[in-house]
């Protein structure tokens, strides 16, 4: 498998591109106005203690207060756990917390106690003392040698603290190790100061921006190389990754076609595909997507797909293929929390079988962490996966002013019924001479051409005439019933 890394740059946005085998495989995208937050850790001030959701608000200085459930609550060691929240926090409370997960909607950041900081190689944790092993190195032989190395350091350098090792972390050599370790002591030493020393509400420390980023998180040993179309920002890549990254130094490309680097690899045209509710499949099967606040719904379909043998062949083919662009588009379109997804239903055991062995395959690639919880008695496969950023959508996208964000607009017809009640409501309440209606020119139109007849009638029936005035800027929904 090829991979390569494409990061486009501009003033107002950094966008990053994953590319697996030619396929764009994730999409992120960061705005110079609306930095993510998560990874930040600020001094804060609790502002709100709640003791029947025990949580809190927390003040740290954005515009919504953020919020901290007592399950993110790390206590000092020895401590007594207590679920409590009245007995961890008290409003007015000064403390140093990390952002989990960006504010989303109208909800506020996520914050933790736990705080993590991450490096090339590992996470340090100051408030735990554990060390841990990334999941994705699986050679027992590996973590084994990477957690005598870490248990080692960490009792010579006497700091404190966990550490977990991450996958680029497999391999090293103990002095590369050793030197992330130092380094990460000494920036949670730098905080701790800061922190002593800063004045009310305060950033402390915030995550690198998201080109440097994808290079800390994103290049794994299988990137052949990461390209970069702005000369400012390669020059910095370099300089970073010359530092802390010396491995991908020499994978940095930077490129300079006159043909914008995203048109090069049909990034532009992935994007626009990913804000659609339909996903088209190669076998002529659909995806059907819907984005709700409470949850991201998926539902198969085969479509145009009618197979080679039998309706059964067609449907475990369908659903195998609809399998992998799930977790395509899970990736793409960064959809988090809970997914519902409604394969199509299948008869023979060893079918739901493979499909489901399918979905965890390719799921295994995803950096988000994910997890399949059950298929339930309707048949309907449950899973989350976790969500620290808006997804794509959210990011781009504004609920539509026309409809409200529902998606479907009422139809002229309908629109037309309203104006009849409301001239009726009017022409009752009011004693005027003339009623004018001002709506939109295909509202207008069918009043004049297919209810034309029903205008004559009530025009006749409640003794008025009615006056129409289309109005271009509405839509097909609005209208107003002025009197004269």
């Amino acid at each position: 498998m090829t991979e390569e890394i494409l990061i486009n740059v501009t003033p107002p946005e950094t966008r990053v591109a994953v590319v697996e085998n030619g396929v764009v495989q994730e999409i992120i995208i960061e705005r110079a106005a609306r930095r993510g937050l998560v990874g930040n850790i600020y001094k804060g001030r609790v502002c709100r203690v709640l003791p029947g959701m025990q949580a809190a608000f927390v003040d740290i200085g954005l515009e919504r207060a953020a919020f901290l459930h007592a399950s993110d609550i790390v206590l000092p060691e020895h401590s007594i756990r207590s679920d409590d929240i009245t007995e961890l926090l008290r409003e007015g409370q000064e403390l140093l917390v990390q952002v989990v997960k960006d504010p989303l909607g109208t909800k506020g950041a996520r914050l933790t106690t736990n705080i993590s900081i991450p490096s090339r190689y590992l996470v340090f944790m100051p408030a735990l003392r554990n060390i841990g092993v990334s999941q994705k190195i699986e050679q027992e032989a590996e973590r084994q040698r990477l957690r005598e190395i870490l248990g080692r350091f960490a009792r010579q350098s006497g700091a404190g603290g966990g550490y977990i090792a991450r996958t680029a972390a497999e391999g090293v050599e103990p002095a590369a190790l050793e030197e992330d370790m130092a380094f990460l002591a000494r920036l949670w030493e730098s905080l701790r100061t800061r922190c002593e020393v800063a004045a009310g509400m305060v950033l402390l420390h915030e995550d690198l921006p998201l080109a440097l980023r994808a290079l800390r998180d994103l290049v794994a040993p299988e990137v052949e190389r990461v390209r970069l179309d702005s000369r400012s920002t390669f020059d910095r890549a370099r300089e970073f990754a010359t530092k802390y990254i010396p491995e991908i130094a020499a994978r940095l490309e930077y490129y300079a076609g006159e043909r914008p680097l995203f048109d090069l690899y049909n990034v532009e045209e992935e994007i626009q595909k990913a804000l659609e509710r339909k996903v088209q499949l190669k076998s002529g099967g659909h995806l059907v997507i819907d984005q709700t606040e409470a949850m991201t719904t998926i539902d198969v379909n085969t479509g145009a797909f009618v197979g080679h043998r039998n309706l059964e062949e067609t449907i475990f083919k369908t659903n195998l293929e609809a399998a992998q662009a799930i977790c395509r588009q899970l990736r793409l379109r960064n959809l988090g929390g809970i997914i519902i997804i409604d394969f199509i239903d299948m008869t023979e055991d060893d079918h739901k079988r493979q499909v489901m062995r399918a979905l965890e395959k390719f799921l295994a690639k995803d950096h988000a962490k994910a997890h399949i919880s059950e298929v339930s008695s309707l048949g309907l496969v449950q899973m989350t996966r976790k969500r620290t950023r808006e997804s794509l959508e959210h990011v781009l996208c504004e609920p539509c002013p026309c409809c409200g964000g529902r998606g479907s607009l009422k139809t002229v017809e309908t629109t037309c019924y309203e104006i009849f009640r409301e001239l009726l409501r009017e022409a009752r309440q009011y004693d005027v001479k003339t009623l004018l209606v001002l709506a939109s020119p295909e509202v207008v139109d069918r009043l004049l051409d297919e209810e034309s007849i029903h205008l004559g009638e009530f025009e006749e029936f409640i003794g008025k005439p009615i006056r129409l005035q289309a109005e271009g800027l509405y839509t097909q929904e609005q209208f107003d019933v002025v009197l004269i």
